[in-house]
């Protein structure tokens, strides 16, 4: 019922698309409109006998075909053959040539089970098509609508021998993708883009979407076969190898990707902007040695080269990444602080440079405690010529937040104020409000906190809002059924403490609470917070241990889902545990469907089962020589 329901739909939408002709544009405006619109109403709601008194009376008024199309449409809905053959015949006497209508005679033919006498009309179509090319899309749409596959493939065909300056490889590929043969899909779209190069956007996004229809991830393997061939058999297409390198991004083999990308820029040149693009992908992808790899590839092509400046930003804020989150490689910070000043001798301190420099200052004050440096820091980027307003309030925020770090909670509160006053309308003022509001419950005014959490769960940021709604259930849950809210008020101080990177301060006071309120709500919180705690610390062995208690202990709780998607990711990344990782990810699936945390679930499980292959596409390809 449901696939019927969808070719219904297809049918209208390419008879409203492909039989309002621009001419007649006119005599719609003309005719009553209303009626038009009830007609419309009538068939999305299925009261086809409505409909077609409706569209029957605005074809006579109008004598626009696309009309009496629709009108043929539902007289072959209520399956009233008899009518439907008598009006085909009467169109025939001045449409002698519509191929369409002889689509429609063999369509009602099979309906009541003449199947040859179907075949028969269909052959017709095909005989009396005018050979344009839009009278070729037109019929296949056509036989399309009617799930008749194989007839609108041979009238791609039959384009393809009458019509050979044209190309039909792209809709051909479609009706392939009907017909689910991958195979001669995919060699569709490879023979259109060696025809014709700049249709690769096209390509990407047809293909893609052919993967999102495929459910045990099969076709990405078929694909990487089928490109590497022709990538062999014609070199000189380098639509190929973008493609390639195109596929490796979309599957996260950021490696593969890179790879491929400087081995081309080798090859042919002009590839500084397809290094630079991938080695952004990468960075916000969690691909940072890669995006290393990119960056350092276009800072080895000197000062002049377009992305110097870029790379050289970018290269940084990956090293502060891995300073950041990957705390078990010991990394250390006056090294960083080092690159810090060094890439900032060659970049500057400019506008451009802006999030750097925020970085470089949070660097400062958070992990080497020198807040007047970073105050400082921030206070001369504000000065520097040429710095916009969000620019100046980004930098403001930054040192709003070390006033929190100092202790001087108002002045943060102050600064907070002034950013969300001057950026009402966009996305800067929603991420203020929120810092604002948990340093309201950092202070513990949790009931203000809330207050402002439950404006924030409307933001346009769905990830601003999720935050907001975190915390406000979060506060609610624990205060609810309590006559003191002193437990929540310590947890929120210890939360303070964990801002300032404070941990032993942090620790001590979760301590407290669970000694003094072991039987509290906030109970899997604690745990939590300290699993989040050590996994800062890079001690992931004693994280997973704090998480599993959680996982055994608090099932349904809301914290659930959270700590058993962490305690996967530890299992999976840090602590090799893969198989184990693998059955936390299947659990995630089963028992929370509704959790965020799913679709990446699902996607890891896969490459953890083996279902996403890797390494395959280096069968042909070598990175050449450097020397």
């Amino acid at each position: 019922m449901k696939e019927k329901t969808i070719r219904r739909w297809l049918l209208f939408g390419l008879l409203l698309a492909l039989f309002v002709p621009v001419s007649g544009q006119s005599q719609v405006i003309q005719m009553d409109t209303d009626k038009l619109q009830l007609a419309n109403q009538y068939y999305r709601n299925r009261d086809f006998e409505k409909a077609a008194v409706l569209y029957r009376e605005i074809y006579d008024r109008s004598g626009n075909d696309s009309y009496f199309n629709l009108y043929l449409n539902c007289l072959l809905e209520l399956e009233d053959f008899a009518q439907a053959e008598e009006e085909i015949r009467k169109q025939l006497t001045r449409r002698k040539n519509d191929a369409y209508l002889y689509v429609q005679w063999g369509f009602m033919l099979s309906q009541q089970g003449r199947q040859d006498e179907a075949v028969r009309k269909y052959e017709e179509s095909l005989r009396v098509v005018p050979n344009n090319k839009s009278d070729y899309i037109r019929l296949a749409s056509a036989f399309l609508g009617r799930q008749q596959y194989e007839f609108a493939r041979r009238v791609y065909e039959l384009g393809d021998q009458r019509l050979p300056n044209e190309s039909f490889h792209y809709e051909l590929a479609r009706v392939y993708l009907y017909q689910r043969d991958y195979e001669q899909m995919f060699q569709a779209y490879l023979d259109l883009l060696k025809i014709d190069e700049s249709n690769l956007g096209r390509v990407q996004s047809s293909i893609l979407t052919a993967f999102r229809m495929d459910v045990d991830n099969s076709l990405r393997d078929e694909f990487r076969i089928s490109l590497l061939r022709r990538i062999q058999e014609d070199p000189d297409v380098i639509a190929y190898n973008h493609l390639l390198i195109w596929l490796f991004i979309q599957e996260n083999r950021f490696s593969q990707a890179l790879r491929q990308a400087i081995a081309l820029d080798k090859r042919i040149g002009a590839g500084d902007a397809n290094i630079a693009s991938l080695a952004r992908i990468a960075a916000g992808n969690d691909g940072v040695e890669e995006a290393i790899r990119a960056y350092d590839y276009l800072i080895d092509k000197g000062p002049g080269g377009e992305f110097y400046n870029e790379a050289h930003q970018g290269k940084m804020k990956m090293h502060y990444h891995l300073f950041i989150h990957y705390p078990e490689q010991n990394p250390d910070a006056l090294r960083l602080q080092s690159q810090f000043q060094k890439t900032f001798q060659v970049v500057g301190f400019l506008p451009e440079t802006t999030s750097l420099v925020i970085d470089y200052a949070h660097f400062l004050a958070f992990y080497q405690q020198e807040i007047d440096s970073a105050t400082d820091v921030l206070q001369n980027q504000m000065t520097i010529k040429g710095i916009n307003a969000l620019q100046r309030d980004q930098l403001k925020n930054e040192l709003a937040d070390i006033q929190v770090l100092k202790d001087d909670l108002w002045e943060a509160v102050l600064l907070y104020s002034q950013i969300i006053d001057t950026n009402k309308n966009n996305p800067l003022g929603d991420e203020v409000k929120l810092k604002k509001a948990k340093l309201g419950y950092y202070m513990g005014n949790l009931s203000w906190a809330q207050a402002q959490l439950d404006v924030l769960k409307a933001s346009t940021s769905k990830l601003i809002a999720n935050d907001a709604l975190e915390l406000s259930i979060f506060i609610s849950s624990n205060t609810a059924l309590d006559t003191t809210e002193v437990p929540m008020q310590l947890f929120a101080k210890a939360d303070l403490y964990q801002f300032r990177r404070q941990d032993s301060l942090a620790w001590a006071t979760l301590d407290s609470i669970e000694a003094q309120y072991s039987y509290h709500s906030l109970l899997d919180d604690i745990y939590f917070r300290k699993a989040k705690t050590l996994t800062n610390r890079g001690d992931y062995a004693q994280a997973a241990a704090f998480l599993e208690k959680v996982r055994d202990g608090f099932a349904f709780d809301l914290l659930a889902d959270d700590a058993l998607f962490l305690l996967a990711e530890l299992y999976e990344k840090k602590l090799d545990r893969s198989e184990e990782a693998g059955e936390l990810y299947k659990q995630m699936l089963t028992q929370y469907p509704g959790s965020i945390y799913v679709e990446d679930a699902r996607e890891r499980y896969r490459r953890l089962r083996g279902e996403i292959p890797v390494d395959k596409e280096t069968l042909f390809f070598n990175e050449p020589d450097n020397n």
